[in-house]
């Protein structure tokens, strides 16, 4: 049944059926196929408890406060700041690019939107500097899953509500890897820029330079400040810091630069309402599907399959990780941590992985894949902001996720590179 239920989910979205269809029909098969049909009844109840959630107010909210925060043009004040520091380095623009997804994870939490916003200002930037359009466009994309994981992070209140746990523990626990993330592709980015000779983009570091550049970006960076620093102080929740999140950037686009508009802002409020209503539908789909796997002991069956292969915890854990990558080539990461979540949190936990530990390294792990083919959301997002083939973006991309797996190997086998901030900040008992 398993093997039958798979094959019809892949085919249909290989197709080019939206997710959520592909989750709910595929769902409504297996129930139909096992001759369930006692639970029918049951599921628009479930579809409506699974968003029926405090905790999941933090998605729209923080999505709305990213998409307002790049309309007021804070992408380019950070573009800016991070070019004095940083354009000095061999492949100075491309090292700019990086930094600046790490800075922009604070303000978006979305890889796919961090691909659109910081693709269209260095791809064409790049480019005219004599950097190839495919690196150029790999670097974007690389560097854009950095965002999910420097908290905030859209997906870590995703796997937090689902697994109940600590959202702001996630948090902490991200900060680490995500950082970690950016060096690896700075040094590839300069290991590449030295043998291709590309060039510097140096800026003189004046007082009154430092000031501007600042002064210009100063809202931007206190954004993520704000944030993490009210839940991890325990001001408030974190649903009630995406609500925060909203309220300041409405402040900064309405009151100090004064460039948003009562168009701009209807323009936002639909903008983040459909993606949100796309995200309700999978998400709330995905997780009838979770119910299912759950009815048909599906989470055992995979226990025990991964045990009868080895009791080596480092092992399940190398095998969990080929199997999330290889889902996640195919799946959004969405219904693939509600759907994968149950499944595999449990086993990691039962071989003695801290929940904090796992779920960072499905979040990385899973991150990774939306950049891989031949469904990575990022992979296409850069083939049409860089208008690149596949076979040229997917050239230009290996280096760069092999320095991603290389970091993400890191995670799950040192895992004081994940669990050290937030046994600092007192979430781990």
């Amino acid at each position: 049944m398993i093997g039958i239920l798979l094959t019809l989910f892949f085919v249909l979205a290989i197709i080019g059926v939206p997710v959520g269809i592909v989750v709910a029909l595929s769902t409504l098969f297996g129930f139909f196929y096992t001759d369930n049909m006692i639970f029918l009844s049951m599921i628009s109840q479930r579809m409506f408890s699974a968003m029926n959630s405090f905790t999941f107010l933090a998605l729209p909210f923080f999505l709305l406060a990213g998409d307002i925060m790049n309309k007021v043009g804070l992408t380019d004040r950070l573009v800016d700041f991070a070019n004095l520091f940083f354009g000095r380095l061999k492949g100075g623009l491309a090292q700019v690019n990086i930094v600046t997804s790490i800075l922009f994870g604070g303000i978006s939490g979305a890889a796919v939107a961090d691909t659109a916003a910081l693709g269209r200002i260095f791809i064409p930037s790049m480019t005219q500097q004599g950097y190839g359009r495919s690196f150029s466009t790999a670097v974007t994309v690389a560097s854009s899953i950095i965002a999910p994981i420097i908290p905030p992070s859209i997906i870590m209140v995703l796997y937090g509500s689902i697994m109940e746990v600590s959202i702001a523990g996630l948090f902490a626990a991200g900060i680490v890897p995500g950082l970690l993330i950016g060096v690896a592709l700075m040094i590839l980015t300069r290991i590449i820029a030295g043998r291709r000779n590309y060039p510097t983009n140096p800026e003189k570091i004046t007082f009154s330079r430092l000031v501007e550049r600042t002064r210009g970006a100063m809202w931007a960076l206190m954004m993520p400040f704000i944030i993490m620093g009210g839940i991890l102080g325990g001001f408030f929740t974190p649903t009630e810091a995406a609500a925060i999140a909203v309220g300041f950037a409405l402040f900064v686009g309405l009151v100090v630069y004064r460039n948003l508009t009562f168009k701009d802002l209807y323009d936002i409020f639909f903008k983040s309402a459909v993606t949100m209503g796309v995200i309700t539908m999978i998400l709330s789909a995905a997780t009838v599907l979770a119910w299912f796997l759950a009815i048909e002991q599906i989470p055992e069956m995979v226990a025990h399959l991964f045990m009868s292969i080895s009791d080596n915890k480092y092992i399940i854990l190398l095998l969990c990780n080929i199997f999330l990558i290889i889902v996640g080539m195919f799946l959004d990461i969405g219904p693939a941590l509600l759907i994968l979540a149950p499944i595999l949190a449990p086993l990691a936990i039962n071989l003695g992985v801290h929940p904090l530990h796992f779920g960072i390294m499905m979040c990385v792990n899973l991150n990774i894949a939306l950049m891989t083919p031949p469904m990575g959301g990022c992979l296409f997002m850069g083939m049409i902001v860089g208008e690149l083939k596949l076979g040229e973006l997917v050239k230009a991309l290996w280096p760069f996720i092999l320095a991603e797996l290389f970091v993400l190997a890191l995670v799950i086998y040192i895992p004081a590179i994940t669990m050290w901030v937030p046994g600092m900040l007192g979430f781990i008992k």
